[in-house]
């Protein structure tokens, strides 16, 4: 994959600026799971670990992201042009140039336990999937669901990884005061596109295996569907809906492919070099999607786009899921048996 143009911070941030950190592989994971022999880990120094969302169209107040980056390597990743900001590219870089909030747990505790906190869902990702190859070594996503489940605050989180399966312990625990939810994204069942959309990332078999072990733990879990790219995958959402309601989940979602910014022409290329055949078809139904375009990040349209094929996409996710019985209404997350992070000797006072 080429580099995109490095964009908006160019040369404030150079990469000999970042501290390196040395990660220990964890040799048990499956290898097409481990770090990429070329991936770099930085410190990420921040000093909050909670973001607020003000996007109108996203359902959650809080996010968390213990990590700045993704390792999985997905083309359509609409968390890429994020290392922009950086930087970085992109491109490669977004894959092989991972920040790591090392402090991310002691974070979120001191945060959780200040008098003016009100507690409200924080969803665990957003820019990053927490599950991706690095958590085997250092548990960071573990952690903060440990300072969760001891306050007994709501949160959910979106994965591609099988990884979450390790963590159903701690899932239950939140799920025991209707404090978690768990998606587990599912984007194809063909090997070999799988291998080129998502290069590092759990089979769909292995993602399948994980939300049965979340669903006989106790948690409440779903599946996305996503990205759904017209003219790609689109035609498999009724298998994938059918496949996870099998495998025990109880509720779906779904969104249209969206490239924001710089993503564009990293998935034009994509396209160029593994579906020479079938990119001008893809690109026309992506832009008949989106006002001519290949992205539109106008809220209420972006996540699903608008149209005819659209409108055709929205009707089959909906008679699919009502036929699988995956259209029941989702309980909110509770708040209620909230209390406040007090420390393990405390909590045992």
């Amino acid at each position: 994959m080429n580099n995109a143009p490095r964009g908006r911070g160019t040369g404030l941030n150079p990469p000999n600026r970042f501290e390196e950190i040395a990660v220990e592989p964890d040799e048990d994971a499956d290898p097409a799971e481990r770090p990429a022999p070329a991936t770099r880990f930085y410190r990420d120094a921040s000093r909050s670990v909670l973001v607020k969302n003000d996007s109108p169209d996203i359902p959650f107040t809080w996010s968390l992201n213990p990590y700045r980056g993704c390792e999985h390597g997905c083309v359509y990743c609409y968390a890429r042009p994020y290392h922009e900001y950086l930087g970085l590219s992109a491109g490669l870089d977004f894959e092989t140039k991972i920040f790591v909030k090392e402090d991310a747990p002691q974070l979120l505790a001191a945060e959780l336990a200040k008098p003016s906190w009100e507690p409200d869902a924080v969803a665990l990702g957003g820019v990053t999937d927490v599950y991706q190859p690095v958590e085997r070594a250092l548990k960071l996503t573990r952690r903060c669901l440990e300072v969760l489940a001891d306050a007994r605050h709501p949160c959910g989180l979106v994965t591609k990884s099988a990884l979450v399966a390790r963590d159903a312990d701690v899932l239950a625990e939140l799920a025991r005061y209707g404090c978690a939810r768990v998606f587990v994204t599912l984007t194809t069942l063909d090997g070999e596109l799988a291998r080129r959309l998502e290069p590092r990332a759990a089979s769909a078999a292995r993602r399948l295996e994980a939300v049965r072990a979340l669903a006989r733990a106790g948690v409440p879990v779903g599946v996305m569907t996503a990205p759904v790219i017209l003219g790609l995958n689109d035609h498999e959402m009724p298998a994938l809906l059918k496949a996870a309601a099998d495998a025990g989940a109880t509720c779906a979602g779904y969104t249209a492919l969206r490239l924001p910014h710089g993503l564009g022409p990293i998935f034009e290329d994509w396209l160029t070099r593994h579906y020479p055949d079938r990119r001008d078809k893809v690109l026309s139904q992506i832009r008949s999607t989106r006002g001519g375009r290949l992205n539109d990040p106008r809220f209420g349209t972006r996540m699903r786009g608008e149209g005819t094929f659209a409108e055709h996409l929205a009707d089959l996710f909906r008679l699919t899921c009502a036929r699988l019985g995956l259209d029941r209404r989702v309980p909110p997350l509770e708040t209620r048996h909230f209390r406040r992070p007090l420390g393990d000797q405390l909590r045992l006072l």
